[in-house]
C-alpha cells in the first residue's frame, strides 16, 4: 500500500513537473543545441544548409575582427565589472550612514537602473551631441579645454568608455543594493569593540566591513561579469560601433556577409565561457 502511495505520488510530481520541464526545454536547452548544431554549417540566404564541420571555427582563430571584438569586449568587461562594483560599494558606504532625508536618497539612487534604457540611452545621446551636446558645451564653450568639438559616440575607441561610464551609471544601484543589504545586517557591537580597541574607521573597513562583504561582492563581481558578456541592448543603442561580442555576433549574423553559420560558432564560444563563469560562481561563491 505504501508503494503504491509512493509511486502515485512520484507520478504526480512527474506531471506537476512537467509544463516547467517543457518550457525549459523548449526556450532554453533547444535553442542552446540548434545553435552549436548551426555552427558546423554553411547557411545560406535561402536557407539551405551546407555541413562544413569546424571550418567556422578556423575561419574564428584566424579573424582579425574577432580578436578585436574580444579585446573590446574585456575592456568592456573590465571596465564595467569593476566600475559597477566599486562605484555600488562607495555609494553604500554613504548610505549607511545616518544624514536626513536618506530613505528618500536612498530611493532616488535606485532612478537610473529603473529607468527604461531606450529613454536614457537617448538622454547619454543627446549629452554627447558634438554640435548641442552638453558635453562639449561645457567642454569648449564654458570651461574652454579645448577648442574642437568631438563626437565621442561616433568615434569607436572613445564610444567604447562612454559605454562604459553610461553602463556604471546604470547598473551601480543593483550592486549598491547587493552591497547595502549586507552591511545592514553587520552588528553594530563589532564595530564598537574596535572602536574601543583604537581601530579607525579605515582599520574597521579592512578588518570587520570588507570580510562581511566576501560574498557579496563576489556575486556582484561574477553576474556583472555574467550579464555584461551577454549585454547587447545597451550597447548598440548607445554606440552600435562598439562591438563587444553579442555586437559582433549580431552584425555577422544579420549585416553585410551575412553568415549565420559563423555567428553560430561565436555563439558557443560566448557560451562555453559564460559556462565556466557560471561553475565558477557555483562552486567558489555559492560553495555548493
Amino acid at each position: 500500500m505504501n508503494i503504491s502511495l509512493a509511486q502515485s505520488e512520484s507520478r504526480l510530481g512527474w506531471k506537476l513537473m512537467a509544463p516547467s520541464v517543457a518550457v525549459i526545454v523548449l526556450l532554453i536547452i533547444y535553442p542552446i543545441v540548434y545553435n552549436i548544431y548551426l555552427s558546423f554549417f554553411d547557411v545560406k540566404l535561402t536557407g539551405a544548409k551546407v555541413f562544413i564541420g569546424i571550418t567556422n571555427y578556423e575561419r574564428l582563430i584566424t579573424d582579425t575582427a574577432f580578436y578585436s571584438s574580444l579585446l573590446t569586449t574585456a575592456i568592456y568587461l573590465a571596465g564595467t565589472v569593476m566600475g559597477t562594483t566599486v562605484v555600488g560599494l562607495l555609494v553604500a558606504l554613504l548610505m549607511n550612514l545616518q544624514f536626513p532625508l536618506r530613505n528618500a536618497v536612498r530611493t532616488l539612487i535606485l532612478l537610473p537602473y529603473f529607468a527604461p534604457v531606450i529613454a536614457v540611452v537617448f538622454g547619454w545621446q543627446f549629452i554627447f551631441d558634438p554640435v548641442n551636446g552638453i558635453y562639449n558645451h561645457m567642454v569648449v564653450d564654458v570651461l574652454q579645454l579645448t577648442a574642437k568639438r568631438h563626437n565621442l559616440i561616433g568615434q569607436p575607441k572613445t564610444a567604447l568608455f562612454v559605454v562604459i561610464i553610461f553602463d556604471i551609471w546604470k547598473h551601480f544601484p543593483i550592486s549598491y543594493l547587493l552591497i547595502l543589504a549586507k552591511l545592514q545586517s553587520i552588528n553594530k557591537e563589532r564595530y564598537e569593540a574596535a572602536a574601543i580597541d583604537g581601530c579607525g574607521p579605515i582599520a574597521r573597513f579592512f578588518y570587520i566591513t570588507l570580510p562581511e562583504l566576501y560574498f557579496v561582492l563576489g556575486t556582484v563581481v561574477i553576474l556583472r561579469l555574467i550579464w555584461n558578456l551577454n549585454k547587447f541592448e545597451d550597447v548598440f543603442l548607445l554606440a552600435p560601433n562598439v562591438q563587444t561580442l553579442p555586437v559582433f555576433t549580431y552584425y555577422t549574423a544579420f549585416t553585410g556577409i551575412i553568415d549565420q553559420g559563423l555567428a553560430a560558432s561565436i555563439s558557443v564560444i560566448q557560451f562555453l565561457f559564460l559556462s565556466f563563469l557560471i561553475f565558477f560562481y557555483v562552486k567558489k561563491v555559492l560553495k555548493w
